[in-house]
């Protein structure tokens, strides 16, 4: 399976939902994917082992899919999944698509210059219904142009799922909660260090000292 990049392992993935209160794992699937994609399928499993739909599902970025999301949602559940940036932008030298500020009465996007970016059309990208906003009047004369997109002819467009409201309820719920981060790690991580400490993996590295020697 896919570990990191282009990284191919002989290897399984174990998804396991750890309980916050006891700290013992309710619900867990072997699997030969990466993390994303799986959040919905441990979701289901953790609620039936409870047995109840009302749990709040803590996961990390790996695990943010729009649509998976929306799944646990639909259940019952409380989700709270980070959004990592993955879209390289910044690393451009572009502006940041979360410097976009979208306003919900007018249902435009505010561009970092205070501009406005129309809802023009809906489209289906990746399975999902994503509504696109752009200005082409705007785009074209504004000065800041190189900073935003590098088409030389089209204007920089914003997409925005359907559903996007309930995402972004999502990362409020987060920002209010700002320890669920070390809560995550404390819950989800530590039995996998204690079932690797059970199979004699207690070593650690170590990384020595830079020394200078005088002659």
């Amino acid at each position: 399976m896919k570990t990191n990049n282009m990284n191919r392992q002989v290897c399984y993935n174990v998804q396991t939902a750890v309980d916050t209160k006891n700290h013992l794992i309710v619900a867990h699937e072997v699997t030969n994917t990466t993390d994303n994609g799986q959040l919905g399928l441990v979701a289901t499993l953790a609620q039936k082992a409870v047995g109840r739909k009302d749990i709040t599902v803590l996961a990390d970025k790996g695990y943010y899919s729009r649509s998976d999301i929306k799944t646990v949602l639909d259940s019952g559940a409380v989700a709270l999944v980070p959004k990592g940036d993955t879209s390289g932008a910044e690393r451009k030298g572009l502006y940041n698509r979360s410097m976009f500020r979208y306003n919900r009465e007018k249902d435009v996007y505010v561009c970092p210059i205070g501009n406005e970016l129309q809802n023009r059309f809906t489209s289906i990208e990746d399975g999902l219904e994503q509504q696109l906003y752009f200005n082409n009047i705007a785009c074209r004369d504004c000065s800041q142009r190189s900073r935003c997109t590098t088409s030389k002819r089209e204007p920089r467009r914003i997409r925005r799922w359907v559903h996007e409201a309930e995402m972004e309820e999502m990362h409020a719920r987060l920002e209010s909660f700002p320890q669920a981060v070390v809560m995550r790690k404390q819950t989800v991580e530590h039995p996998f260090g204690t079932i690797k400490m059970w199979m004699g993996a207690t070593h650690f590295l170590m990384r020595k000292f830079k020394m200078s020697v005088r002659k």
